[in-house]
């Protein structure tokens, strides 16, 4: 079957999942400006978000771009992803609300983490798919960006809990990382 439906179907969930993210963000009741500084954990958290859920539905579709089919096993690979991509309103949410705190912080951190093994997964099903002499392989090589992300996740869960600001900002720094263009697939996909 080809990647169109999924690639279609996964567009939607994560602009669903966006959309519910920012209606849990609430208006202040005050009418004045510094109403808003009590939102401003909440805005962080839900930028921060964003950023991830832009970072994944990119490589989603750039993914999906040199993919020439998918099985049953890579749309269950699929929907393992958007589980743990349909969690980030609620951790989103929590950490925001809480200034940042320490659980919320870590749980946050370890639904990154889930995702990420996630998308870790999907990519290995998508591999065995279309085997390792692929356009697929080729494109994706050795994916260091991808799995230094776990590592600094499993560092930046149980840190939530020492200091909760250098948890986030290892999660920013990660986001930063994927943020730097990544131009393998689309360098294969040109050749």
């Amino acid at each position: 079957m080809t990647t169109a439906r999924m690639e279609a179907f996964s567009d939607g969930v994560i602009a669903i999942i966006i959309t519910v993210m920012v209606l849990e963000m609430r208006a202040p009741r005050g009418t004045d400006i510094t109403a808003l500084r009590p939102l401003i954990p909440v805005f962080l958290s839900y930028l921060l978000s964003f950023v991830f859920l832009g970072i994944y539905w990119s490589n989603h579709h750039h993914l999906l771009q040199v993919a020439e089919h998918v099985n049953g096993s890579v749309l269950w690979a699929n929907l393992h992803l958007l589980f743990w991509l349909s969690l980030t309103p609620f951790v989103t949410n929590w950490m925001g609300e809480n200034q940042f705190a320490a659980w919320p912080v870590a749980l946050y951190g370890g639904v990154l983490l889930c995702a990420a093994i996630a998308y870790f997964i999907l990519v290995r099903t998508l591999l065995s798919l279309h085997g390792l002499e692929s356009v697929l392989a080729t494109a994706l090589g050795r994916d260091f960006k991808g799995k230094i992300s776990i590592v600094i996740y499993f560092v930046a869960i149980p840190l939530a809990f020492v200091r909760s600001w250098l948890a986030c900002a290892l999660y920013v720094f990660v986001a930063i990382m994927w943020l730097v263009p990544d131009r393998r697939i689309e360098r294969t996909v040109v050749q």
